[in-house]
This record gives C-alpha cells, sequence and structure tokens, in this order.
C-alpha cells in the first residue's frame, strides 16, 4: 500500500482508554509529537466514573471497578496523583445461615472461619500453602510486564518450581484445585478468578481458565485487588492529565473509520463534527481489540469473534442488608469479594446450562462495595445518611445469551441473579436501594451488548479477546498477531496495539501502553 501523506505527527493513537493514554504520556515525554483521538465526548474508556443515577452525588466506576494489575513502576515514572486502597477482607462466601470470611489481615481468625465450614484445618492448611506458591508465582512474573516480552522457557526458569509451573501452565487449573482441596465451596472460591471474564470451565483443554486465573493472581506481585481512591476515574483524569502536560493532542468525539499502513507512514482517517478528516503519522497505536483494528485496516479478522460473558450492575443503597449469617457484620462481609452461588459444582452446572444455550438457574456472582473502602466516591451527605455503592459481576452469561431479545435476556438475568442474593440476606435487597431524583431504584444492568453499544467492546469481552500466555507463544490460538520483542505488534511495521488484546493485556493495568510506547521509542533508535 502506498501511503504518501506527509507524518503531522509522530504517533496517532486511537483509543484514549487507560491504556491509550499510558502511552501517549509516555511517548509525549519522550518528545513525540502525539495525537490521540477518542470516539466518545469524554477519554477514560471502560476506566471512568459516572454519576449513573439522576439527583444522586455518587461517582460510581462504572464498567471497570478494580486494581490489581497496575505497576507502581507506570505511577511512578508519570508522575499520576493516584492511589489505591487495600481491601483487609478477602473475601466471604456465605453457605447457609453461616459461611467462609477470608480476613488477610488475621490468619487465625481465617482458619477459625475454615474450621466451623469444614470442620478441620485440612482445606485451611491446603489455601495457606496454595496461595505461597501464586505468590512466589507473582513475585517472579509480574517484574516481567513491562519488560520485553519473554520466552517460555525464560519464564519458566524465572520462577523456578517445576510443580508451580505444572499447575498453572500444563494442566487444568480443575485438577489442582481438586487435589488440593476437598470443600466444594472453597474449591469454587479458588475456581472464580479463573473465570472472571472468561466463559470456560475448570478442565477446559485450552486452559483459558488457566491464563485467566494467572492474571488475577499476579497483580503487584501479590495478587491484591485494590479499591481505586477517587473511582476509576481519578486514574485516567490523571493519565489525560498528564500525557496533556507533556504536549500530547486529545481529541475526543473523533471516530477513526479507516487505518492504511506501508511500515514507514501511515494515515489515519477519522469522523468529527459531520466532517471526515485523515491525519498522517509514522506510527499508529491501537487502543482497540484486534477484531477492531483487522476491521480498521480493512483486513480479515484473526480467529474467532470475541465474546463477552459477564453481567456487571451497579448499585446504591440506603444501608447495608443485613445477612442470615448473624455472625458477620455486613461491613466487613461486603468490603472484600461476597461470592453468591459460586460454590465448585455451581459454576459447573451454570457454565453448562449457559453453553446449551440457556439462562443458568442460579447465576453465579461476585460483589463489592468500595464505599466502605473509599467513601470518597459519595457525597458528604450520602456518607452522612450511611450510603454505600454496590457492584455486581455475574459470570458465565455470553453474549448469545441476549441476541434473541436482549432487553427480556437481561431483565430475566438480573431478575434470577438478584435473587441469589436475597436468598443469604435477611432482608430484600429491593428494601434497601436508594432512590435517585425521579424516585426510580438505583440500579442499572450491563449484558455484554451494552459493553459493545457502549464502549466499543466487540462482543463485550472485557479483555478485548481470550487472556493470552505472559509469554511469546507461536501458537495461533493464544496470540493474534506475531507479536514482536513487546507483545504489541501486528504484521505491519509501524502499527501497534497498545490495548488489552495486545500480549499481557487485561485488566486495568497499562501494560500494554506502557509496552506499545516502549517498542515505538526502541524501533526509532
Amino acid at each position: 500500500m502506498d501511503v504518501s501523506s506527509g507524518a503531522r505527527h509522530d504517533v496517532v493513537i486511537v483509543g484514549g482508554g487507560h491504556n491509550g493514554l499510558v502511552a501517549a504520556a509516555y511517548l509525549a515525554r519522550a518528545g513525540r509529537r502525539v495525537l490521540l483521538l477518542e470516539r466518545l465526548p469524554a477519554t477514560g474508556g471502560a476506566a471512568v466514573s459516572t454519576r449513573a443515577f439522576a439527583g444522586v452525588d455518587a461517582r460510581l466506576s462504572r464498567y471497570s471497578y478494580l486494581v490489581s494489575l497496575l505497576p507502581a513502576r507506570i505511577t511512578d515514572e508519570l508522575g499520576l496523583r493516584f492511589a489505591v486502597r487495600r481491601r483487609r477482607i478477602s473475601s466471604y462466601t456465605p453457605r447457609g445461615t453461616g459461611g467462609l470470611l477470608v480476613d488477610a489481615g488475621d490468619a487465625a481468625r481465617t482458619r477459625e472461619q475454615f474450621a466451623a465450614l469444614t470442620g478441620d484445618d485440612r482445606d485451611f492448611e491446603a489455601w495457606q500453602r496454595f496461595y505461597a506458591m501464586t505468590g512466589r508465582v507473582a513475585e517472579a512474573v509480574f517484574p516481567t510486564l513491562t519488560e520485553p516480552l519473554p520466552s517460555r522457557a525464560a519464564l519458566e526458569s524465572a520462577i523456578g518450581d517445576s510443580a508451580a509451573w505444572e499447575a498453572l501452565f500444563e494442566r487444568p487449573l480443575g485438577e489442582t484445585v481438586e487435589a488440593a482441596f476437598a470443600d466444594d465451596l472453597v474449591r469454587g472460591v479458588v475456581l472464580t478468578d479463573a473465570l472472571i471474564g472468561t466463559f470456560t470451565h475448570a478442565h477446559d483443554p485450552s486452559l483459558r481458565q488457566n491464563r485467566c486465573f494467572l492474571y488475577h493472581v499476579i497483580g503487584g506481585g501479590t495478587g491484591d485487588w485494590d479499591v481505586p481512591v477517587g473511582g476509576m476515574g481519578a486514574f485516567t483524569d490523571a493519565l489525560a492529565d498528564a500525557a496533556r502536560a507533556a504536549g500530547a493532542e486529545i481529541v475526543t468525539g473523533a471516530e477513526v473509520t479507516g487505518i492504511a499502513a506501508d511500515g514507514v507512514r501511515a494515515e489515519v482517517t477519522y469522523e468529527r463534527d459531520g466532517r471526515q478528516e485523515t491525519v498522517g503519522a509514522r506510527d499508529v497505536l491501537v487502543n482497540a481489540a484486534p477484531h477492531t483494528l483487522a476491521g480498521l485496516l480493512g483486513e480479515a479478522a484473526p480467529g474467532p469473534a470475541p465474546e463477552g460473558a459477564q453481567l456487571k450492575v451497579n448499585m446504591l443503597l440506603r444501608r447495608l442488608p443485613r445477612l442470615r449469617d448473624t455472625s458477620v457484620d455486613p461491613r466487613e462481609a461486603f468490603a472484600g469479594t461476597f461470592h453468591i452461588a459460586e460454590g465448585y459444582e455451581q459454576l459447573a452446572t451454570a457454565y453448562e446450562q449457559a453453553a446449551a444455550g440457556r439462562l443458568p438457574d442460579a447465576p453465579p456472582s461476585e460483589i463489592y462495595c468500595h464505599s466502605l473502602t473509599d467513601p470518597s466516591i459519595l457525597s458528604p451527605e450520602l456518607a452522612g445518611r450511611g450510603v454505600h455503592t454496590l457492584t455486581l459481576f455475574g459470570l458465565h452469561t455470553p453474549a448469545r445469551l441476549f441476541a434473541a431479545d436482549p432487553a427480556g435476556a437481561k431483565d430475566a438475568l438480573l431478575e434470577a441473579t438478584l435473587a441469589q442474593l436475597d436468598a443469604v440476606l435477611a432482608e430484600p435487597l429491593a428494601d434497601c436501594l436508594l432512590l435517585d431524583g425521579d424516585g426510580r431504584p438505583c440500579l442499572e444492568a450491563k449484558s455484554p451488548l451494552d459493553l459493545e453499544r457502549e464502549v466499543g467492546l466487540p462482543g463485550g469481552h472485557i479483555f478485548h479477546r481470550d487472556l493470552s500466555w505472559p509469554y511469546a507463544a507461536p501458537d495461533a490460538d493464544q496470540v493474534t498477531y506475531a507479536t514482536g520483542r513487546w507483545g504489541v505488534g501486528t504484521p505491519h511495521e509501524n502499527v501497534f496495539l497498545c490495548g488489552a488484546g495486545a500480549a499481557r493485556g487485561g485488566g486495568v493495568s497499562g501494560v500494554p501502553g506502557h509496552n506499545a510506547a516502549m517498542a515505538v521509542l526502541e524501533k526509532a533508535r
């Protein structure tokens, strides 16, 4: 392809989500002339804070909602004014009139909880061994995410634990979970990290579940999932400020419709205010899914179409609901990850039903109350009244289930999901919902189809595609393009992926944005 236009910018970045903003900030700080084009009226993509309910001053993390994979290196190097807070309670999982509370700050208390649930210390001791193992893997793997992509052999050598490598990288995770833990509920709590945004099961031979699990336990070298202070939008606002301060030009309301590249120069065509414009650049970074990039290039889409498999529900409560388990304070139970219908067999049944084309009878989900950790997302008046946020993330709800009747399927799924929650509460959740300025309950639900329409995620897939191993992999089903030294390459030498679909992408990390910027800077040396 002959691209004759002279480069008006060094780099054009397509998409102003957090990864695009990270790339813009790094490249502008390095002296590059950067133009970032964002389709929506504001930057942030899926990492935004929104006043979602009329007349209610609460900033909800509307789509993405927790932070684990963001390296301190990125926040430090970009000088971001942004912080996260650790959750003392790791999780609470009800069963009958009891449950399992995992207190990250009190091992003795957690041991007592396991013994009360299972009758002995076996699963607690297995839990300690298992997460000590994942902790060692995290310490070895996490620092590599912002370095050139290691080979499989190099990563295995860095981990230096053949048993851990086999358990996490070689065998279906279900085998490891079943060998380590006896109790169904404990097994389910462990497995949930393998299913977030990933439609699969414990024994999937493709190991999609293992890859998802790995990214959920390596964050920060500890696996902790933290609450962003000020909401997720505080992070992307800080990134946008840093990019602009460094000299990047950010244009919103600009929908990119095409990319042409010949390896040396590129042109990006976009529509804004009813007009079509074309801008030239040396390099183009695309903060969008590989399927979206293929469409912009006019090429065949790589691999099967992405398909998201989650339900996201945002709520505001007048007060936290009472629990059937009276031994646990709701302020603790909801402070961590509150698991609903996520026993091991329940997860398997829900997967089988969804794979057969029907909504699960008992949809699994997990719930988070961000305002218990960060009340700043509420106005002082709301916080003083005891109002709280509640975020629900449902599993095993692939986009295909919504295709025939998007609204009806979403309503039915929401009803079934909240019924599972009500079953462990001492009062109906509906009685605790805050009313907005128009007298309506403060509750909104987002299906995969909603995410596709609102934030441009193909099929509503929150990771843009199935997560990849964090090493250079030749397998066609694990990588979209020849990824290059930094895991961001495409068949075009001057077009790079900088979004979640890059190798080592997924989650709110900034890693693909950092790595794409490094690839551009390295190429220019």
